[in-house]
């Protein structure tokens, strides 16, 4: 009987996790950049479900984004791991992600168009609601997702997890029309207290609906299992760690802050 209630338990597993399903759908920006996306979604849900963009961190399009597009999935959405860098390229050398994110961040309104690319790409598939639109982004991905928001784009929300908040471009009273959450640890030494009050002033500033929240004993890449490994890399690394207190708030806040959002 164990052994019978053991086999069950196996594949009623395998059932749950073929439900979803994954594909790298290839789109291209504006400029004639080629990219790269990944695709997630339950396939045992029917009809179309809220959609949901991931940016990557700097290190590019690696499985940490992916990963993160399949929990999304797990949660009943559509979610594209879009491409800002091209290629779907990613390091883990801390100077190549340097040079790739300054790359993507020198021309800021390519860098909007490639946003708006996956933005797109993810309304085409079949399985998303196009009135039903959110993103989240991680480190520079974050910054990516808060600059959609500076911008007013057609997004019901977004999330910020350990992401860059200071801007070029700060945004005008009333054009944002997206919810924010972002989720910031309170020992991230590359978002200092000046870019917090300068983040929250200009929110405050632009008549924003914003939620800022501090997660006490969390560095940069607080959410990412990989960061410990990542901070000290042969190359040498940033000052980042991973939290698994602070990965399971955030990501719990994410969970309420959607649920409000679409529900």
């Amino acid at each position: 009987m164990r052994a019978l209630l053991t086999c069950l338990l196996l594949a009623f597993c395998g059932i749950s996790q073929a439900a979803i399903k994954t594909q790298e759908i290839p789109y291209q920006s504006p400029d004639g950049t080629r990219l790269i996306g990944y695709y997630a979604y339950d396939d045992s849900l029917k009809g179309a479900r809220p959609g949901v963009v991931v940016v990557h961190e700097w290190w590019g399009l690696n499985d940490y984004a992916k990963r993160r597009a399949r929990d999304l999935a797990a949660l009943g959405y559509s979610a594209l791991a879009i491409d800002m860098y091209g290629d779907g390229k990613h390091t883990e050398h801390p100077q190549d992600a340097l040079a790739f994110m300054q790359a993507a961040l020198k021309d800021g309104p390519a860098a909007s168009a490639r946003f708006k690319a996956g933005l797109d790409l993810l309304k085409q598939q079949p399985q998303t609601d196009p009135d039903k639109l959110a993103a989240i982004g991680y480190c520079f991905g974050g910054k990516v997702v808060l600059d959609a928001a500076r911008q007013g784009l057609p997004l019901a929300g977004v999330v910020s997890f350990h992401g860059a908040l200071v801007t070029d471009t700060p945004a005008s009273p009333g054009s944002v029309k997206a919810r924010i959450l972002v989720e910031h640890g309170a020992l991230d030494s590359m978002v200092t207290a000046a870019h917090v009050s300068a983040f929250k002033a200009e929110m405050d500033k632009a008549g924003a609906d914003y939620r800022f929240v501090t997660l006490e004993g969390a560095k940069h890449g607080f959410s990412n299992p990989d960061a410990d490994r990542l901070s000290h890399g042969e190359h040498g690394g940033p000052d980042i760690g991973y939290n698994k207190a602070a990965d399971e708030r955030s990501w719990a806040d994410m969970q309420a802050f959607f649920k409000k959002l679409f529900d």
